[in-house]
């Protein structure tokens, strides 16, 4: 009747309402509780996300231009053609090293404004579709309770991508850890390819992926971190303007 019918209306905008919930209010509580909020930066945010858009579609061309894609039977994987999508993906890099490049100010402010404006717009631009149409369906789905999750991952990715990146700009950075910044970067390039490819070759469930995203985002993050308070440390640079 009509009663069922509204009382399944609102279940469905209900679910929405979580996973919308789950995927964007991270964002909006990083923004508000950093410097981003601190500083006015919403509008540097905007222009990441545009410069991330930008990158994308040359990405999509690049693709297109020189790795058309061929039919592969069904339970075969084109491995070639993932691999040069994972080589495309060092795009990103370049992308979040021009926002960091042309953002004035401190280095922690370059970095927020890089990894949460480059985050914001993926998520908009991949994830708010799927949610608005798959999340208001008739039946309940994990799979859109773990898309809000792995947008939540994404934040934590671009901004752990947009430090290395300030750390392998910096001029007084130990040549010694060097190497291990680039190949930190060129894993977080690579990780989204890596678990596709680990998902259909080992046959590895959704969850499980979703739990290697977590815990190789985690460990990478660590390392990460510890080279950047390493570095503030080195430069004696805890709340000094010149730090930047």
């Amino acid at each position: 009747g009509i009663n069922a019918e509204y009382g399944g209306l609102g279940m469905t905008l209900f679910h929405f309402g979580n996973c919308f919930a789950l995927a964007y209010f991270p964002y909006l509580i990083v923004y508000k509780n950093s410097k981003l909020s601190e500083y006015s930066s919403f509008w540097p945010c905007v222009k990441a996300g545009g410069v991330y858009l930008l990158t994308q579609l040359c990405k999509m061309i690049i693709l297109a231009t020189f790795f058309p894609t061929y039919e592969v039977p069904v339970g075969k994987i084109d491995l070639h053609g993932e691999l040069m999508k994972g080589a495309v993906e060092l795009f990103d890099l370049i992308g979040l090293f021009v926002i960091i490049s042309q953002q004035i100010g401190r280095g922690d402010l370059k970095i927020l404004v890089a990894g949460v404006g480059w985050a914001m717009a993926e998520l908009i631009s991949m994830r708010l579709l799927p949610l608005w149409v798959g999340a208001r369906g008739i039946e309940f789905s994990w799979k859109y309770i773990q898309l809000s999750f792995e947008a939540n991952i994404s934040l934590a990715h671009h901004i752990i991508m947009a430090m290395l990146i300030w750390m392998w700009t910096r001029n007084n950075i130990e040549k010694s850890v060097l190497p291990l910044i680039i190949s930190l970067l060129l894993l977080c390039s690579w990780k989204q390819t890596l678990l596709e490819l680990l998902g259909t070759l080992f046959y590895v469930s959704s969850f499980g992926i979703l739990c290697i995203n977590v815990l190789v985002t985690l460990l990478v993050g660590l390392v990460a971190t510890h080279l950047y308070i390493n570095l503030c440390i080195q430069d004696n640079a805890w709340g000094n303007p010149k730090y930047h």
